[in-house]
């Protein structure tokens, strides 16, 4: 007979304690393999796919999608034969007894162990489940060496039968309309979907292969609204037979229109997330910002002479961020008290040897910092490809735990907002933030006289632990510097 085993939300790395389910992979009843991929989850920092260490029969399946889990808590449970994943061998590495009575070599694993672990109850010996004790792909669990043992050919066979019978069992159970993965991909659709008690499962997609976007979300509650605002045939009977002589007598009286419902909006996921950084920042953080105007022309026939010198062959166009990362870089080598944290508990500021430069990246999912490693050996070209992967990536909700943190300064291009000036929160625990606004044509005065030139706004927010202002202003001021005259910059590489 084959054996049950559940299998938790593991443990995803970097402090994370809770993962919201995004969409089931698999349905009761199906027949998943050892790390295939079982469903995907939403933590506050990346959209992950978890992998099942197990394989075998899905019999269960625990929270619907949308559901918030701790780690450690139950995601689904596998039917897994008595004697494992059974693996057939050639007659050619039998020996001598191949034939009718030829064996088959099987491996079992037993599952993982800690809040990663596959399985909790499982036996030993005889008992243990193959599992690969990689619950997550990038997180090992250390899996026991494995064991291998041999089974005959009639053990295989009602193996595989247990595995057939246990999942024809499960799908009869299982009504027909809670089959069927839902054919939606963002998790705003999901949610939109959720407060207005909409049935996913009942929506036609106009999508791609029938994936449902937010505008048939939002079509289905318009509909539901006017439905709803529309009388019922009862209603209007019941209007059109009350005596005349009853409403008569019944007072005017003027009900009050009623007031909109008041919205509830849980904080996590990412915007969570956002929302503890932020506090802790402004609860641990004396911060204070400076700011500069500082004439961009030059640095952008700059970038315009780099980006057609050599044609299209000479590779992807420089971006202006990708230069003001570079010019930061320079600017905190000549300050590294900003590329720094401070320790509260032994009350030290500890300055770190590597540039690992954050930039502020606005998506769906809300305000996502992914961060270029090791930005002080690179130079603008490559530092402008990193920055384009990573906004892709954080397009799609596909950046890693790993590339959202460990960053130790941030770069903040508030510009694309179509705004000046900010003053930014710092990114906890780091020491400095500089603010990037909108470059945009204003009066100047250029070599003496009044001209057009392409200003910009810079402001840096620092933590005063580390520094003073003095600093913080040479710091904004060298890059201001290298902003009006890119040859400053040319002069340290």
């Amino acid at each position: 007979m084959p054996q049950v085993f559940e299998f938790k939300l593991p443990d995803l790395g970097e402090g994370l304690t809770e993962a919201e389910i995004v969409r089931w992979l698999v349905e009761v009843g199906d027949v998943v393999a050892i790390d295939q991929p079982v469903v995907e989850v939403e933590t506050a920092k990346a959209m992950v796919e978890v992998p099942c260490p197990y394989g075998g029969v899905v019999t269960a399946r625990f929270g619907e999608e949308g559901t918030e889990l701790p780690v450690g808590a139950p995601l689904l449970t596998v039917a897994v034969g008595s004697e494992g994943a059974l693996e057939p061998v050639g007659l050619a590495d039998s020996g001598a007894g191949s034939g009718a009575g030829a064996e088959a070599v099987v491996s079992a694993v037993g599952p993982g162990a800690g809040s990663g672990g596959a399985g909790s109850g499982a036996g030993s010996g005889a008992n243990e489940a193959e599992a690969s004790g990689n619950v997550l792909v990038g997180y090992g669990t250390g899996a026991p060496v494995a064991r291998r043992r041999r089974v005959r050919p009639e053990a295989m066979a009602a193996s595989v039968a247990a595995h057939v019978t246990a999942a024809a069992a499960v799908s009869e159970a299982v009504p027909d309309t809670m089959q069927g993965p839902v054919a939606v991909v963002s998790p705003l659709v999901r949610k939109l979907a959720r407060q207005h008690g909409l049935d996913l499962r009942q929506l036609a997609g106009s999508g791609p292969d029938g994936l449902i976007l937010r505008a048939d979300v939002e079509s289905a509650i318009k509909a539901l609204t006017e439905r709803a605002a529309v009388p019922t045939p009862a209603s209007a009977v019941a209007a059109v037979s009350v005596p005349e002589s009853v409403s008569a007598v019944q007072p005017s009286v003027a009900r009050p229109a009623a007031s909109p419902a008041v919205e509830r909006i849980p904080l996590r996921g990412v915007r969570g997330a956002v929302a503890d950084k932020l506090a802790r920042s402004r609860q641990e953080i004396p911060d204070a910002t400076c700011w500069v105007d500082a004439d961009a022309t030059e640095l952008m026939a700059a970038r315009s002479a780099m980006n057609s010198a050599g044609g299209p062959a000479a590779g992807p166009k420089v971006s202006v961020l990708a230069l003001l990362a570079r010019i930061c870089t320079a600017a905190l080598a000549r300050f590294p008290e900003l590329n720094s944290t401070v320790d509260l508990e032994a009350r030290e500021i500890v300055r770190l040897p590597e540039v690992h430069l954050g930039f502020a990246a606005q998506t769906e999912r809300g305000l996502v910092v992914p961060v270029v490693r090791d930005a002080q050996a690179r130079n603008a070209e490559s530092i402008g490809a990193e920055i384009a992967r990573l906004t892709e990536a954080a397009r799609t909700g596909r950046l890693t735990p790993a590339e959202l943190t460990g960053g130790t300064f941030t770069l903040n291009n508030y510009g694309v907002f179509g705004v000046d000036g900010s003053t930014p929160i710092i990114n906890h625990p780091e020491a400095a933030m500089l603010g990037v606004g909108r470059i945009v044509p204003k009066p100047w005065v250029h070599e003496g006289e009044l001209a057009v030139r392409q200003v910009v706004q810079l402001s840096l927010t620092f933590d005063h632990r580390v520094c003073d202002g003095g600093t913080a202003g040479g710091f904004l001021r060298y890059v201001a510097d290298c902003v009006e005259q890119p040859a400053v910059l040319l002069r340290t590489l």
